[in-house]
């Protein structure tokens, strides 16, 4: 099965994959697209993750572009593949990456069946990188980034998770 023909499944049950809405384009659509989950009479995945899992990985992506990551890919790594990923991901506009990948050394990954505790999490990542003035640190995989390039990182980290969001 090709990949827009399982995306659009759930229309068949009333429901419209995020895939087919405007990707976040900022970490201010990033709330909105929050607003619009929490207002939604219901909403899954149709990942490897329970929607908490996956916001609680947004968060903490976020979270420790501030705090620092658990587990980083070696320099050589970075300043090369990772360097190379990240302007290939900023060259095209989006970001494509396994969406049941964990980051490295990161906590595990709660799988309750509530997922609003996690949505007010990546709230208050959102709100506490967007008023973050000190150092970030680098990222586990593309090394170091100015805050304008974690930003364009973290939307488009979000906006490929919205490709595995179906909201009814």
């Amino acid at each position: 099965m090709q990949r827009r023909q399982f995306l659009l499944i759930p229309f068949a049950a009333g429901g419209i994959a995020m895939a087919d809405l405007p990707k976040v384009q900022s970490l201010d659509d990033a709330m909105r697209w929050l607003d619009r989950i929490e207002r939604a009479a219901s909403v899954k995945t149709i990942g490897a993750w329970p929607l908490g899992a996956v916001l609680e990985h947004l968060a903490q992506s976020i979270e420790m572009s501030m705090d620092g990551y658990p587990q980083a890919r070696s320099a050589l790594f970075q300043s090369t593949a990772g360097a190379a990923a990240f302007a290939w991901f900023k060259w095209r506009g989006r970001m494509n990456h396994d969406l049941a990948e964990s980051i490295p050394g990161a906590p595990a990954l709660g799988a309750g069946a509530d997922w609003r505790p996690a949505a007010i999490r990546l709230r208050a990542a959102i709100t506490r990188f967007n008023a973050y003035s000190g150092p970030l640190k680098p990222h586990f995989a593309y090394g170091a980034l100015s805050k304008a390039e974690f930003s364009l990182a973290h939307n488009m980290h979000i906006a490929n998770h919205q490709d595995e969001i179906v909201v009814a």
